[in-house]
């Protein structure tokens, strides 16, 4: 692959995540401005549509980053133990960003698809506060872009 479109894809991927990652803070906003009444730690709403939109939107650009950078930059860092413990520290680097693009993609997705889900139902729900949850999953959607940078840039440019 040319070193032009490894650039093209990893801009393509770091937008897709701070697209993801803005449309889950718009969600959070959205989420916001509807009615609420709040006691303690229970909290009764109505939900919101465009908070449901804004954050499914979020969370498919998130898997979808995901998947993108996972397919340009392969799998080649995967290896058996003994091989691992003597590679070079551009593929032990390759290896570790790829597992904390798991890590990552897990608990931001899960957050995004917690805040969407809540904002699902047609009439008012009562239960325990799902706040900030959009807003974190978009915040992580940023971390989340770094972090396969990161790793395409050390799967593909950087291994020997």
């Amino acid at each position: 692959m040319s070193k032009a479109l490894g650039i093209f894809l990893c801009l393509l991927i770091v937008v897709m995540d701070i697209t993801a990652g803005i449309l889950g803070i718009e969600a959070e906003m959205a989420q916001n401005k509807v009615k609420h009444l709040r006691l303690w730690i229970f909290e009764c709403r109505e939900p919101s549509h465009k908070a449901f939109q804004l954050g499914l939107a979020a969370a498919v650009l998130l898997g979808l980053a995901h998947v993108l950078v996972h397919l340009i930059g392969g799998i080649n860092c995967l290896s058996s133990q003994q091989e691992q413990n003597k590679a070079s520290p551009n593929r032990q680097l390759s290896m570790a960003c790829l597992i904390l693009t798991w890590i990552v993609l897990a608990v931001g997705l899960s957050m995004l698809v917690v805040g969407t889900h809540s904002n699902d139902t047609s009439r008012g729900s009562c239960g325990f506060t799902h706040h900030h949850l959009l807003s974190i999953g978009g915040i992580m959607c940023f971390v989340h872009g770094l972090f396969c940078v990161a790793y395409y840039l050390f799967a593909t440019l950087f291994i020997n």
